[in-house]
C-alpha cells in the first residue's frame, strides 16, 4: 500500500522522510513540485499525482504538504483519510502539527509513524491506543531519555487493543466527569457581481472533549437530523441506529475526538450570514474600487474576525485604501488589499474605497475576486440543533456543554 511518507514545508524542503518497503528517492517529489507550480494556490494542488513508476496522494494542512508514495494503485479516499489522521495525532501529542515542533521532537514521531503503519499498511490510528504504546512528551522524558537512551514505545499491548471497543482505554477514572461538544460549520460560497449565489455549501463536524469515567455508553439526538447529509462517523458511532432511529449512539473515546462531518449543498438551505457588495472601474492610467460589507442572517448573533483579501492584478502599482470602518492596507510585494474589519454592526453597512494606480497604457481583463473570512459564535448556520446527550450505563451525572459555531470556509466574491 503506502511505501513512503513525506512532509514538505512551503519552501519547498522535504525535512521529514519515513520509509516502510523500499526506500524511495526524494526525486520522486519533483512531480508534486510541477504540479505546485502550475497552480495558484495549495488548496488547488491535485490531490492524486499520477508519475511512470509511483502515485502520489498529497494534502495540505498547516502550511505542510503531506505526501504518501504508493507503487501499486490503491484506494485514494483511504490514504487521504489517513495522512489527515497522521495530521491529527502529531496535533494531540504535539499541541500543533508544525514544522518546529515535528523537529524537536523527531524520535516521538518516527516512533508514531512506526506504529501506525506495518508494512505500509494503517494498524493504530486512535490516540488512546497509541498514547499507550509511546508517551506524550513532556519535559521529564525530554531531560532523562538522552541520558537514558530509553525507548518510548511500551512494552506491554494496550488493554483496549484486544477489546470490542479498541479506541477507548479501559480503566479510565476522572474526578469531575464532563462532556463538551463544539458543532463547527464552515461556509463555503461563490457569488457573483450581482450578489446572486452560484454556489453554497456548508461542511460541518462535530468534535468532542470526553472526560468521563469508567465505560459509558452516549447517546445523541438532534431536533431536525434530516437536516444530515453525506455524513461520515468516528468508528464508534452504531451506524445501524443512525439508520432506523437517526441517532448517534456510541461508547466515545477518552479525550479530544471528531465524532462525525457531515456535508449540506442545498441552497435553499444555505442562508449567507454576511453581504458583500464590490465595484471595480478601471481606465487607461487608474482605477476605484468600492466594497460595502455588512450581516444579513445571523438571529441577532454578531459576525466577528471579518477579513476581506482582494488580490489585485500584476498590471496595479498602488493602491491607496480608505475605510469608514476597521483597517485597510495595501501589500505591494504580494499585491493585496487586506481590509480587517473586526466585528460587524448589525445596525448598518460599512464601505472602503480605494484610488487604484496602473501601468500606463495597461488595463486589467478581469476583476479580482474577493476573499471573505468571518466567524460567528454560537450560531449554526444550517439550523441543525442538538435536542439532548443522554449518559448510560454509569451511575454519575455528568457536566454536559455545547457550542455552536460557523465560520468562513472558500468564501468568494466575485467582482
Amino acid at each position: 500500500m503506502i511505501n513512503s511518507l513525506f512532509i514538505i514545508n512551503n519552501l519547498g524542503e522535504v525535512f521529514m522522510e519515513r520509509h516502510w518497503k523500499s526506500v524511495v528517492s526524494r526525486s520522486v517529489c519533483d512531480y508534486f513540485f510541477d504540479a505546485q507550480s502550475k497552480v495558484s494556490s495549495p488548496a488547488d494542488i491535485p490531490p492524486v499525482i499520477q508519475t511512470p513508476h509511483f502515485y502520489i496522494i498529497s494534502i495540505y494542512r498547516n502550511k505542510l504538504h503531506f505526501l504518501a508514495v504508493l507503487q501499486s494503485e490503491g484506494p485514494p479516499l483511504f490514504v487521504i483519510e489517513f495522512l489527515h489522521r497522521v495530521v491529527d495525532v502529531l496535533t494531540d501529542y504535539l499541541g500543533e502539527c508544525s514544522e518546529v515542533k515535528i523537529k524537536d521532537h523527531y524520535v516521538i514521531v518516527y516512533e508514531l509513524l512506526e506504529e501506525m503503519v506495518d508494512n505500509g499498511f494503517p494498524l493504530v490510528t486512535e490516540c488512546n491506543v497509541l498514547k499507550e504504546l509511546i508517551h506524550p512528551p513532556s519535559l521529564v522524558r525530554d531531560i532523562v531519555r538522552p541520558l537514558t537512551g530509553e525507548s518510548g514505545v511500551s512494552t506491554t499491548l494496550p488493554k483496549g487493543q484486544l477489546s470490542n471497543v479498541p479506541w477507548r482505554r479501559a480503566g479510565v477514572r476522572y474526578t469531575n466527569n464532563e462532556i463538551f461538544l463544539d458543532m463547527i460549520e464552515e461556509v463555503d460560497a461563490i457569488i457573483d457581481k450581482t450578489g446572486t449565489t452560484i454556489l453554497s455549501e456548508i461542511h460541518g463536524r462535530i468534535e468532542a472533549n470526553c472526560r468521563l469515567s469508567g465505560m459509558p455508553d452516549l447517546t445523541l439526538s438532534f431536533m431536525n437530523p434530516r437536516l444530515l447529509d453525506d455524513v461520515s462517523f468516528h468508528p464508534c458511532v452504531r451506524f445501524k441506529r443512525w439508520e432506523v432511529e437517526k441517532v448517534f449512539s456510541f461508547v466515545p473515546p477518552d479525550g479530544r475526538f471528531q465524532l462525525v462531518t457531515y456535508q449540506l449543498g442545498n441552497q435553499s438551505q444555505v442562508s449567507l450570514p454576511v453581504f458583500v457588495a464590490p465595484t471595480f472601474t478601471f481606465h487607461e492610467s487608474s482605477g476605484r474600487l468600492n466594497v460595502k460589507v455588512g450581516p444579513k442572517q445571523t438571529m441577532g448573533k454578531l459576525v466577528e474576525d471579518v477579513v476581506l483579501t482582494i488580490p489585485m492584478p500584476p498590471c496595479v502599482t498602488n493602491v491607496s485604501p480608505l475605510s469608514t470602518f476597521g483597517m485597510a492596507t495595501y501589500d505591494p510585494v504580494e499585491r493585496v488589499v487586506l481590509w480587517k474589519i473586526g466585528r460587524l454592526n448589525p445596525q448598518k453597512e460599512i464601505s472602503m474605497s480605494a484610488h487604484i494606480s496602473l501601468t500606463a497604457g495597461e488595463v486589467p481583463d478581469g476583476n479580482p475576486t474577493i476573499m471573505v473570512d468571518f466567524k460567528i459564535s454560537q450560531f449554526a448556520v444550517s439550523g441543525l440543533k442538538v435536542n439532548r446527550l443522554d449518559v448510560n450505563g454509569e451511575k454519575y451525572k455528568p457536566f454536559k456543554g455545547i457550542k455552536y459555531y460557523t465560520k468562513a470556509g472558500k468564501f468568494q466574491v466575485r467582482s
